[in-house]
């Protein structure tokens, strides 16, 4: 995707940063297959028949395989108990082929979300979402086994774009426990000055103009104006939001949470929607597996 004529912002091609991260994690794999007789193992369990679930477990599945990673995949159905799942997950984590578990979000109402991760064990939490990782995320000298996959790759595209986050002020806009909260406790860890609004916030606009460093991670369609943006300042748009359009065959078409086209005209760098940090969360999932078999074959 390319910016308006006009434009100043660089454009971080989250797909071709993915690319290279998966053909270095296909190298490792290789290294551990020749070295150890074994190859890292994603286990992905998903509940039920949900369209989107499926499609991103498809993906997840498809990746696998591209990088060699084997992979185990759990489908049950939408009225399977609590007890069968904590049960499989259980099998799972006494699975020695298998480094990495997965569990599809959302799960059906009758299944309490949070009881099923907490029984993942930690040394196979490859979503980085067991309350034991985002504790030590949260805490200074501590390190996680694994961190979130989408927040991972935030830090990963500034990292490789070439932005400093040391002493910067970055803003997060979004709390979710899925990105907003950890992307903003990882900025923490890479000594940011951090922000964070969210719909209670008075007046976004001025606290968001003042970034240097802008994750946008709310779900709201083009919420952040060209305005808000402080002139080269590095833009991470999480958003991934269907919006109503008559020229796609599909009727819709996918924007983030930033006013693209107004963007790149006062941004030093943004991430596209799609092909910007969606890409990334994959790649991130395949490196926590590669990392969590390194830490068993190695150990």
């Amino acid at each position: 995707m390319a910016c308006p004529s006009d434009h100043k912002a660089t454009i971080i091609d989250g797909k071709a940063v993915a690319q290279t991260i998966r053909n270095e994690i296909a190298a490792e794999v290789h290294h551990l297959s020749q070295k150890y007789g074994k190859v890292p193992g994603l286990a992905v369990v998903i509940v039920g028949s949900r369209k989107d679930s499926q499609s991103y477990v498809s993906m997840k599945r498809k990746a696998c395989a591209e990088v060699g990673i084997k992979s185990f995949d759990i489908d049950l159905p939408e009225e399977v108990s609590e007890a069968e799942v904590v049960c499989k997950v259980h099998e799972l984590n006494a699975n020695p082929d298998v480094h990495g578990i997965l569990v599809q979000l959302p799960l059906p109402k009758h299944i309490n979300e949070e009881r099923v991760l907490t029984e993942i064990s930690i040394e196979k939490d490859v979503d980085g979402f067991h309350p034991l990782n985002i504790g030590k995320l949260a805490m200074k000298g501590r390190e996680p086994l694994f961190l979130p996959c989408t927040p991972k790759g935030c830090i990963e595209l500034l990292s490789r774009s070439g932005v400093a986050i040391k002493g910067k002020k970055a803003v997060v806009v979004g709390r979710s426990n899925i990105v907003g909260l950890p992307v903003s406790l990882l900025l923490l860890k890479a000594d940011a000055t951090v922000t964070i609004v969210h719909s209670h916030s008075h007046d976004p606009e001025s606290t968001i103009r003042e970034a240097d460093i802008i994750i946008a991670a709310a779900g709201q369609a083009m919420m952040i104006k060209g305005s808000w943006i402080k002139p080269g300042a590095a833009v991470i748009d999480v958003g991934t939001n269907a919006v109503d359009d008559k020229s796609k065959k599909s009727g819709y078409r996918l924007v983030g949470d930033v006013d693209f086209h107004e963007a790149c005209k006062v941004a030093g760098c943004i991430t596209p929607v799609p092909g910007g940090v969606g890409p990334m969360t994959v790649a991130m999932l395949l490196k926590n597996t590669l990392d969590g078999a390194k830490r068993t074959l190695e150990s």
